[in-house]
């Protein structure tokens, strides 16, 4: 059964499939892989990679065997060919599914509670630098989507990601991919590239998709500065996320130790936002931790603001750093963290 595009978009609507072999196409149903009854063939796979490339300028040879390009719906396709793969062309296709654009929105899918909502939503208006951590398909993207829905309609905000996939709500925006090489091996735009490029187009916030190497040294230096600024980050908890922060900068150059990097996080750093994608296919924020921008030993303090107690999001003991930002924003931090949910 050829996969057709009326196929394809049915598929699409459901979050996310992939093609292992022309015989094994996969979907996620609520989280769990499924594998269906479409059988393609091996031309068919290519031909219907080759079309989907075509509108996003990027390609896939034995020259440059993986590719990651935004389709025009905005799903995100990813692809590997042999001879890295085995024998196949490997094809994954994520359709971002619009069920939030706001916190509110997370607060009725039951991703987070109405009080951390609301205390997320005060964080983002004072302008605190937040990290949102997670696994994979965890919904890093749609919370990050959804803090930048409170960023204020008069900042200007700049993104910078491998390829597009936020849709940030406001009015002056100004979105940057990278850019793979060419047939040459030239032209090629990383994403470091586009963090320092970003610091000279008047940013009041900065938004970094996904920081995986070395461009995380050039984030932490502008939010060191001063300037406000969003990211997501692979890590499995809080602590993890800090940890990976302190250690990927180094990958900017033996001249970048961890003296420098380790004290820059914790100043750098506001809050760490934990989600995950539960058994359920629900997911949750399991945690929301503050940075107070203290070491002790190499070690940066954390402080659970809000933490998971019998599977339920509750308020801990701890506070956000810089409650003079809240105050100039407008709000008594003390008096949001006690309201209810």
């Amino acid at each position: 059964m050829p996969l057709t595009h009326s196929s394809q978009r049915r598929q699409a609507q459901r979050g996310e499939f992939w093609v292992n072999e022309p015989s094994k196409v996969f979907v996620a149903r609520g989280g769990t892989a499924e594998l269906t009854n479409t059988i393609l063939t091996a031309d068919e796979v290519r031909d219907l990679v080759e079309r989907m490339l075509k509108s996003s300028g990027r390609r896939v040879d034995l020259s440059s065997p993986f590719v990651d390009a935004t389709l025009p719906d905005g799903s995100r396709l990813h692809v590997v060919i042999p001879d890295i793969t085995r024998q196949n062309w490997i094809v994954n296709i994520r359709k971002f599914v619009v069920k939030a654009d706001h916190l509110e929105d997370l607060v009725r899918l039951g991703t987070l509670t109405r009080g951390a909502a609301r205390f997320l939503d005060a964080a983002v208006v004072a302008g605190l630098n937040i990290l949102v951590a997670g696994g994979t398909q965890a919904g890093k993207t749609t919370m990050l989507n959804c803090l930048s829905s409170a960023i204020p309609s008069r900042e200007r905000v700049v993104t910078c990601e491998e390829v597009f996939e936020l849709k940030i709500p406001l009015r002056d925006v100004a979105s940057m991919q990278c850019r793979q090489p060419s047939l040459e091996g030239t032209g090629e735009v990383p994403l470091r590239r586009l963090v320092k490029e970003a610091l000279r187009m008047r940013p009041s916030r900065i938004i970094v998709g996904e920081v995986r190497q070395a461009e995380s040294l050039d984030l932490l230096i502008a939010l060191n500065s001063g300037l406000p600024g969003m990211c997501t980050l692979h890590a499995n908890s809080a602590r993890e996320a800090i940890t990976k922060m302190c250690t990927l900068p180094l990958l900017a150059g033996e001249n970048v130790g961890s003296r420098f990097v380790v004290p820059t996080v914790a100043g750098s750093i506001d809050l760490v936002i934990q989600i995950a994608l539960e058994r359920d296919g629900v997911r949750r924020v399991r945690e929301i931790v503050a940075v107070p921008g203290r070491v002790e030993g190499d070690v940066i303090e954390i402080a659970d603001i809000f933490t998971s107690r019998g599977g339920q999001l509750v308020r801990a003991d701890g506070f956000p750093p810089h409650v003079d930002r809240f105050e100039r924003a407008g709000y008594d931090i003390a008096a949001v963290l006690a309201q209810g949910d």
